[in-house]
């Protein structure tokens, strides 16, 4: 069986107003990143992979499943959503014993598997403890186990770390990339940095269409020459910014060290810096609406 996920010709409606806009894209074994800013369509893509919304155009498979094999394909599909709650008077344990009694374990499958993926996603001491009690770091592995319970071959993670803090991000993208060993994991994300830091594929939604598609450094590759670093006042900030797309900047005093795109060096005491990922993205972005870089008044 075919370990990939291919979708041909997708198109989404709600009504009238059109989600996504022929869509093709291939994914297959390994942690595959899906980029956009909020209201970029993916949300609606990993519902429509999940079998939670059907499809109005298109061909999809699922591990060589049909999309429309709904039952089928939610076999070997786990799913957590950007929003997800779960028995808040239940303990972890108790939850998790739920699920998998509900995903048709047996006795014994539920506690072998419910022991070690509490002890893969760090909760095996919190056991005992509500998931009203959790923090929401300790909630999303939660979901994360239980997305996984049943061992699927594919796991959808809709904005996972969205909210958490630094650490606790880091400690989640780990636990996703360990889960990717084998398996298609699709993440969904407007976080650069959880795509830069856990995916080499990946695709970029903007306004329901698919703008980009490819490896993490061929998008790199379309920003290098176009990304210069200068320090600067404030206010040679604000002017800049008319004019430029600043991608970050740091303050330093009175000044302000900027990152920001340009098709040519526009002042002398400018700096050309390599491509990262966040400038990348930014630049494939700026891209949908006008030119890139600084405009010829500046």
């Amino acid at each position: 069986m075919t370990a990939a996920i291919k979708i041909e010709n997708l198109n989404q409606f709600y009504g009238k107003k059109q989600a996504l806009k022929d869509i093709n894209l291939t994914i297959g074994t390994g942690m595959f990143g899906l980029l956009g800013r909020n209201g970029a369509g993916k949300t609606t893509l990993m519902k429509v992979l999940s079998t939670l919304l059907p499809k109005s155009e298109g061909r999809i498979t699922v591990c060589e499943r049909k999309i429309e094999q709904a039952k089928e394909v939610r076999k070997i599909t786990g799913y957590l959503p950007q929003e997800f709650s779960m028995y808040p008077n239940m303990s972890v344990y108790e939850a998790m014993d739920y699920l998998g009694v509900l995903s048709g374990l047996s006795r014994q499958q539920r506690k072998q598997r419910i022991s070690e993926l509490l002890e893969r996603v760090n909760l095996k001491d919190s056991r005992k403890k509500k998931v009203k009690e959790l923090s929401g770091g300790m909630k999303r592995r939660l979901g994360i186990a239980q997305a996984i319970l049943h061992d699927p071959k594919v796991l959808i993670v809709d904005e996972p770390t969205a909210g958490l803090d630094p650490e606790e991000r880091v400690r989640f993208r780990n636990l996703l990339c360990e889960i990717a060993e084998e398996r298609i994991v699709i993440l969904s994300t407007h976080i650069v940095g959880d795509v830069e830091a856990t995916c080499e594929n990946i695709a970029v939604l903007d306004w329901g269409e698919l703008i980009y598609q490819g490896t993490v450094s061929e998008l790199i590759g379309r920003a290098e020459g176009s990304v210069y670093q200068a320090e600067i006042s404030k206010r040679e900030l604000e002017d800049l910014k008319k004019h430029c797309t600043v991608t970050s900047m740091l303050t330093l005093g009175n000044n302000v060290m900027v990152r920001f795109l340009s098709e040519e060096e526009p002042f002398a005491s400018t700096k050309p810096c390599a491509a990262g990922v966040e400038d990348a993205y930014m630049y494939l972005m700026q891209g949908r609406g006008g030119e890139h870089g600084c405009s010829d008044s500046y």
